[in-house]
């Protein structure tokens, strides 16, 4: 008789949130983990957390980084990059810099990453402050559509399309996942074919 698989056993899709400081990275991480809005939070160093979930019908394990917005931290995050299956890209929808600075950190994953054709999202967060918005849905859409991700505009504060975010990238890290592991599967069974004369 088999036993359900241990929570050890789950896969384990890795996200990494990318952004300047204060964009709300972690506001957004604690409230798709823990349904509570923090409003004043300390800088990240770098805080890890993992959620158990269900993704197109199968359980699976969301992993975390929240890492820093601060330049400090530029070499760590290069490492935290070279982990990660997944980037949530945000920058808020009132503050223009953060918005103007999200090309640079596209730049350094995609330079860590050999795959150009890394799951990402971009998102404009703090949407609930409509009347400090200073970014057009239309203009951050543009920017994503020319990376060629998707774009969504969040608030942790009152938790719209926070999850969301975080479940649409889960499953482009899926799917990405499976097509590789398919073409492996076809590799294997060509390599077993081949017959030596």
């Amino acid at each position: 008789m088999s036993k359900s698989k241990g929570k050890g056993e789950l896969p384990v899709h890795k996200v990494i949130m990318v952004g300047p400081g204060g964009v709300g990275k972690s506001a957004l991480t604690l409230q798709f983990m823990y349904s509570e809005f923090v409003e004043n939070y300390e800088p990240t160093k770098a805080d890890n957390y993992r959620k158990k979930a269900t993704v197109s019908g199968q359980e699976c394990q969301i992993d975390i980084l929240d890492t820093a917005g601060q330049e400090d931290y530029a070499v760590i995050r290069d490492n935290y990059f070279r982990t990660g299956e997944g980037f949530i890209c945000v920058f808020s929808v009132t503050e223009r810099e953060t918005f103007e600075g999200m090309k640079d950190f596209r730049e350094q994953i995609l330079r860590v990453k050999v795959d150009d054709k890394v799951p990402m999202i971009l998102v404009g967060n703090k949407i609930d402050l409509q009347d400090q918005r200073v970014v057009s849905f239309d203009e951050a859409k543009a920017l994503a559509h020319s990376w060629g991700v998707p774009y969504e505009e969040t608030s942790a504060k009152t938790k719209l399309n926070v999850e969301k975010v975080y479940y649409d990238l889960v499953l482009v890290i899926k799917e990405k996942k499976d097509s590789v592991n398919g073409a492996n599967q076809k590799k294997k069974k060509k390599k077993s074919k081949c017959v030596i004369l």
